[in-house]
């Protein structure tokens, strides 16, 4: 019985560990060998990156859904002033947030967003915008101080303004530009 040729004998070796669903094994296969191309070809990884939907559609969605994380933050804050209403506005305010990260996921799709929010331009508003998110819960459940929830809250409102403008070419170039025109 011949033996396979070895660009077979590798074609056949990627089949199996590919379509076996074992993502671990197959990322050592791709990492100790030069078939770093072959690992965007992985079928999960299909499926998380690809999108079905029209550019018009994850556009429209990417709108929605950000309005939504607006008008939910919105709607946070302006129940963080009634009586007992800090565990809503946490609710609230982190839904909010949530919705307004997963709007870019309509851009781009879940996996490139991951991977886009811990480029070097967007790690430290990501980092940063996470913190808050963190600080403003701790700042509701356990410290139950509404002064501070609120510094929290209008940081992470910022840093996800930062983040988001991230992905507009020169956007945050002209936000400086516009600032340090306004302040000196």
């Amino acid at each position: 019985m011949p033996t396979p040729s070895p660009c077979k004998e590798q074609e056949l070796k990627w089949n199996h560990i590919a379509y076996s669903g074992d993502l671990y094994e197959y990322v050592r296969w791709i990492l100790s060998s030069n078939r770093k191309s072959l690992f965007l070809s992985f079928p999960p990884i299909k499926v998380l990156d690809a999108s079905t939907l029209s550019f018009g559609t994850r556009v429209r969605w990417f709108a929605i859904c950000f309005v939504a994380g607006i008008v939910c933050s919105i709607l946070g804050t302006a129940l963080l002033w009634l009586p007992k209403g800090i565990k809503l506005f946490a609710v609230f305010y982190t839904l909010g947030n949530i919705a307004a990260l997963a709007s870019t996921c309509f851009l781009m799709g879940p996996l490139k967003q991951l991977k886009a929010m811990f480029e070097p331009k967007r790690l430290i508003a990501t980092v940063v915008m996470l913190l808050f998110l963190v600080l403003t819960l701790c700042a509701v459940f356990w410290w139950n101080k509404k002064g501070l929830a609120m510094l929290f809250c209008i940081l992470q409102f910022l840093a996800m303004t930062w983040y988001s403008l991230s992905y507009i070419p020169f956007a945050r170039d002209a936000v400086i530009k516009c600032f340090s025109s306004c302040l000196g």
